[in-house]
């Protein structure tokens, strides 16, 4: 046989011949006539899934701003309260409680286990009457538009495998992240602006690193990789023309670039160049687009005074929820924030004090600011880190100057607007902070919830790849429907 008629045939299957139709009704029906066990429920059908643009069922939300508190902030110093912690302070963790867990490097060489409870005091807000921490007085105020979960757990026990557990549903590199499946799932509302961005903060406290590959395609086409926005002259890397070129020129190159791509596409049939053209294409329409969304000047007095002054400083994280509002209002589908600097394992009270406030004023601010646009209840928003905190001490102890270890086993986040239910505390643990007792959430329910709300069958968005079928929530996961209005 031709090696070249191999090559086109190895790079044919169904997904890519709707993906080369558009996306009408039109398109699936006539691929139906074409293959016509396509959509007959078997496994061909399975393998598609849905096409890829369109969503599965009405949904809730339209778009994700996701504010990840990389470093993992400590429950029970913000929305856990568990006063017995301070009864017990010093006593020893019972082992009843404790019922063998494992323990990180850091404290399993520990003779003991002190209790330590929260430097910090706790006060009741919201129509759910909502334990809050004194850290975080603006959240306080949107508690009725907010839903805390303090059920949530995970597997992992270290940074780097949670934080890809959060974002790709596995703990290992090279899987789609989630920001880059709802592209692949439903695509970009504006032309001139990718589906999927990244915007990066840091605080004041022990920061964690994060890499590229939480925003990675994965296996997807590279043109559902998030694009991280930085806090320089030029938000968008290599996004401006070279020197010498103006607009005309850079024009002229595009399109001779885009012949050429052609006949390379039409001689190997690898979808990768048709995804390049369309990439150098969104480049230069981001031209104009992004330099008026990343100029915050033109905002009004009152919403400068709303998310702090330091949303004018660029890079920090007031100003990265006022951009993310922005690009969220202009389309982007998913918009993920990483603010590191809560990985406190001593000296906590200090360090997350500042981190508090860094965070608090900005994100109760973008729940506002969004709802007074109209905006929120298209809008889901996430705040969270990729687990929780011991309620012992890591370390020498003091009541004001302590560590707490990782704890996988229970911490809280809490989501607001896009279809969630406001005002709502969801989950309990147990009196020592320590298990869930009741209403428990895996990362994959988590995930699966956040799909279903953009319309998303989790089971059903899928992507063949080397023989498997892959999904954002693996093999597992469920709709928490209790968290849904």
């Amino acid at each position: 046989m031709d090696k070249e008629f191999l090559e086109h045939g190895l790079n044919m299957n169904r997904r890519k011949f709707l993906s080369r139709l558009s996306l009408g009704l039109g398109s699936v029906a006539l691929g139906s006539l074409l293959i016509p066990d396509l959509l007959s429920g078997g496994s061909d059908a399975e393998e598609m899934g849905f096409p890829p643009g369109i969503p599965h069922f009405a949904p809730k939300a339209k778009r994700v701003i996701y504010l990840f508190q990389n470093g993992a902030p400590s429950q029970l110093e913000s929305f856990d309260y568990k006063p017995m912690l301070r009864q017990m302070m010093g006593q020893e963790l019972p082992a009843s409680v404790r019922r063998g867990q494992r323990l990180t490097g850091m404290t399993s060489g520990q003779s003991s286990f002190p209790l330590v409870g929260s430097f910090y005091d706790f006060k009741q807000y919201g129509q759910a009457r909502a334990w809050i921490s004194d850290l975080f007085p603006y959240t306080a105020k949107v508690v009725d538009d907010i839903c805390i979960i303090r059920s949530m757990f995970t597997e992992a026990i270290n940074h780097d495998p949670a934080l890809t557990f959060f974002q790709t549903g596995a703990q290992q590199g090279n899987r789609p992240s989630m920001g880059a499946w709802l592209s692949y799932g439903l695509g970009s509302e504006n032309k001139n602006l990718p589906a999927f961005c990244v915007l990066l903060s840091r605080g004041r406290g022990n920061g964690q690193g994060v890499y590229s590959k939480l925003w990675t395609n994965g296996f997807l086409d590279s043109i559902h990789q998030g694009v991280q926005f930085s806090s320089g002259e030029s938000p968008v890397l290599y996004l401006n023309n070279p020197p010498g070129m103006d607009s005309t020129g850079r024009r002229k190159m595009l399109d001779k670039l885009a012949e050429l791509n052609d006949m390379s596409y039409k001689e190997f049939g690898d979808p990768e160049i048709s995804t390049k053209i369309r990439q150098y294409e969104m480049a230069y329409r981001m031209q104009t687009a992004v330099p008026d969304i990343t100029d915050l000047s033109k905002e009004s007095d009152d919403i400068i005074k709303l998310y702090g002054p330091n949303c004018l400083v660029p890079g920090t994280f007031a100003s990265n929820c006022l951009l993310a509002r922005k690009l969220s209002e202009n389309g982007v589908r998913f918009v993920q924030l990483y603010h590191q600097g809560w990985d406190q394992h001593g000296n906590l009270p200090n360090e997350m004090a500042g981190q508090a406030r860094d965070v608090d004023q900005a994100s109760a601010a973008l729940i506002t600011d969004l709802k007074q646009r109209g905006l929120l209840d298209e809008t889901l928003v996430i705040w969270g880190g990729e687990f929780g905190r011991t309620n012992y001490c890591q370390g020498k102890m003091t009541a004001e100057n302590y560590g707490r270890d990782h704890h996988p086993r229970c911490f809280s986040v809490w989501m607001a607007g896009g279809g969630v239910k406001p005002g709502v505390v969801y989950g309990e643990t147990d009196d020592f902070g320590y298990n869930i007792v009741k209403d428990p959430v895996h990362v994959h329910d988590f995930q699966a919830t956040v799909l279903h709300l953009l319309g998303l069958n989790h089971e059903k968005l899928v992507f063949k790849h080397l023989g498997r079928r892959y999904r954002l929530t693996d093999v597992a996961g469920k709709v928490v429907d209790n968290l849904i209005a």
